[in-house]
C-alpha cells in the first residue's frame, strides 16, 4: 500500500513479483514499433566534404595578402552563396523538388534547400592560432546521388566564390590606394610649392642662411670701416694736397711781384724744404708726393747755381705757372671723386647692413613659418611615400591572388556519395524504443503500485486504520516433506498414464 507517494522496496519488491511481465512485454513492444517506424519514416542521405584553407605559397614577410581574417570572410561568403537567388540557380540547374514545384512557392522550396545545407568549422590544434583551417559542408537530400550532386555544385560555388572576392578585394584595395596616392601626391605638390615660393619670397632670411648672414654682416662691418678709413685718409690727403698749393701759390705769387734773387730762391728752396719736412711726417720717402717734392727741390737747386746772381726780369717774357700746380690741382679733385665714390660706396655698404640686419632679426619667425611649411611637406611626404608602398604591396597581391598564389580554398574530401540513410537509423530507434519501453513499464508498475489500497504489513494496517497491531496470523504454508509427496504423487500418476 503506497501512502503520500510513498514506496517501500518491499512494495517495489512484491508488485515486480505479481506484474513482472508488464517490463519485457513494453520493452518489446516499444522496441518493435520504433523498428517499424524507422522502417515507414522518409530516408534522409547526407554528403559531406572537407576543405581546407591552404596558406599563401609565397610567405607574408614578402608579400603581405591584402584578404585576412577567413573567419569573417567565410561567414559572409556562407551568406552570400545560401542566398535566395543563389540557391533558386541551384534548384534549376538540378531540377530539384520536381513534384513540389507548383503546390509549394519558390520561397519555400528556397527555405527547405537552405535548411539541408550545414556548414561547420574545422577546428584547430592548440596553438596553431586564431586562424580557420578549413570548413565541413554537409547535405541532406532523400536521394543519395542528388545529395551528391548538390555538395559538389555548392562546393563549387564556394571555391569560385573564395577566388571572385579575393582577387576583388585586390584589385579593389588597389584602385582605393591609387586614388589616396593621386590626392597625397597633389597635397604633396602643394606644399612643395607653399615651400618654394616661401624659399623665394624670404631669399636671405631662411633659417639655414642665418649663419651666413651673420658671416656677411660681419664682412660688411669690416668694408665700412675699411670705407670709413679710406674716406678720412682721402679727406687729409685732400686737405694736405690744398693746404701745399695754396703754399706754393702764394710762394708762386711772391716771386713774381719781387725780383727774383738768389735771395728769393733760397726763401722758395726753405719752403720747399719745409713742406718736404710736414710730407715726411705723414708719408713715407716713396711716396709720389714726396718724391715730387724732392724732385722740384733738385731742380730750383739746379736753376740757383745755373742763374747769375743778378738778373733783371724782362717785363714781355710771359709768366708761366709752375706744373706742380696743375698736378697739385688734379690730384685735389682726384681725391674730391675718390671721397665721393667712397661715401657712396659706404651709402651701399650700410644699405646692405640693414638689409642684413632685417633678415637677422626677422630670422626667429621665419624659422618658425618654415619649420611649419617643411613638416607640412614632411608629413605630406612621409603619407605618400607609405601609400606607394602600400600600393606596391596591395599591386603584387593582386598579382599572387590572379595567379592562383595566395590563400586558396583546396578539397580535402571530395562530396561522398551515401550508401546509407543518415535519418533514420534503425539501431538508434531500437535502442531508443527499448529504453522508452523500460520507462514505461517503470511508470506502469509506479501506477499498480499507487493504486493498490489492499494491505499487507503492520505498517500499511496502522496507517489506515490508525490503530495497533495486537496480534498477526501467520500464512500458513505447505512443509517441506508434503511439497515432496506432493511431487511424487504426480510423478506416479504421470508414469500410470503414460501406461
Amino acid at each position: 500500500m503506497v501512502r503520500n507517494g510513498e514506496m517501500t522496496l518491499e512494495d517495489a519488491r512484491r508488485v515486480f513479483r505479481r506484474y513482472w511481465w508488464i517490463a519485457p512485454m513494453s520493452a518489446v513492444a516499444c522496441t518493435a514499433l520504433a523498428v517499424v517506424l524507422a522502417t515507414i519514416l522518409p530516408k534522409q542521405y547526407t554528403s559531406q566534404m572537407v576543405v581546407l584553407i591552404d596558406e599563401p605559397t609565397v610567405p607574408q614577410e614578402y608579400v603581405k595578402p591584402v584578404v585576412s581574417g577567413n573567419n569573417q570572410r567565410l561567414a559572409s561568403m556562407q551568406e552570400r552563396i545560401l542566398s535566395s537567388s543563389r540557391l533558386q540557380l541551384v534548384i534549376d540547374k538540378l531540377g530539384l523538388y520536381a513534384g513540389d514545384r507548383g503546390k509549394v512557392s519558390t520561397a519555400a522550396l528556397v527555405d527547405r534547400l537552405r535548411d539541408a545545407i550545414s556548414v561547420e568549422p574545422l577546428t584547430g590544434m592548440a596553438g596553431t592560432g586564431s586562424q580557420l583551417p578549413g570548413f565541413r559542408l554537409k547535405l541532406k537530400f532523400d536521394n543519395p546521388q542528388t545529395a551528391h550532386d548538390i555538395c559538389a555544385e555548392v562546393t563549387s560555388m564556394f571555391l569560385d566564390e573564395n577566388a571572385r572576392v579575393r582577387e576583388n578585394i585586390g584589385r579593389e584595395t588597389t584602385s582605393f590606394l591609387n586614388e589616396q596616392l593621386n590626392e597625397a601626391k597633389q597635397n604633396l605638390d602643394q606644399q612643395d610649392a607653399a615651400l618654394a615660393e616661401f624659399k623665394r619670397q624670404h631669399l636671405g632670411s631662411l633659417p639655414e642662411e642665418e649663419q651666413s648672414n651673420l658671416q656677411l654682416l660681419a664682412g660688411l662691418n669690416t668694408q665700412l670701416e675699411a670705407t670709413t678709413q679710406n674716406i678720412n685718409h682721402a679727406q687729409q690727403d685732400k686737405a694736405f694736397s690744398q693746404t701745399v698749393l695754396d703754399q706754393q701759390e702764394a710762394n708762386w705769387k711772391q716771386l713774381q711781384t719781387t725780383n727774383q734773387n738768389p735771395e728769393t730762391q733760397e726763401q722758395q728752396l726753405a719752403s720747399l724744404q719745409d713742406q718736404l719736412t710736414s710730407m715726411l711726417l705723414r708719408y713715407t720717402p716713396e711716396h709720389p708726393d714726396v718724391v715730387k717734392l724732392k724732385a722740384q727741390i733738385e731742380d730750383l737747386k739746379k736753376r740757383m747755381m745755373e742763374e747769375p746772381p743778378t738778373r733783371e726780369i724782362n717785363p714781355t717774357r710771359p709768366v708761366h705757372e709752375p706744373p706742380q700746380f696743375a698736378q697739385l690741382r688734379l690730384k685735389i679733385k682726384q681725391d674730391i671723386v675718390d671721397i665721393a665714390e667712397l661715401v657712396k660706396k659706404q651709402g651701399k655698404i650700410e644699405d646692405e647692413i640693414r638689409v642684413i640686419q632685417g633678415r637677422v632679426q626677422s630670422s626667429p619667425v621665419m624659422e618658425q613659418q618654415f619649420k611649419e611649411l617643411t613638416r607640412n611637406y614632411e608629413t605630406a611626404l612621409e603619407g605618400y611615400k607609405d601609400l606607394l608602398r602600400k600600393r606596391g604591396a596591395s599591386a603584387m597581391a593582386s598579382d599572387l591572388e590572379h595567379q592562383q598564389e595566395g590563400e586558396q580554398f583546396r578539397v580535402l574530401d571530395p562530396p561522398s556519395l551515401p550508401t546509407e540513410p543518415s535519418f533514420p537509423k534503425k539501431l538508434y530507434f531500437a535502442g531508443g524504443g527499448f529504453g522508452f519501453g523500460v520507462a514505461l513499464s517503470a511508470g506502469l508498475l509506479y501506477v499498480i503500485a499507487a493504486s493498490d489500497k489492499s494491505m499487507h504489513t503492520e505498517r500499511d494496517v496502522e496507517l489506515c486504520l490508525k490503530l495497533p497491531v495486537l496480534t498477526t496470523v501467520p500464512n500458513l504454508e505447505m512443509t517441506a516433506i508434503q511439497e515432496i509427496d506432493r511431487r511424487q504423487k504426480a510423478r506416479d500418476s504421470a508414469v500410470v498414464f503414460k501406461a
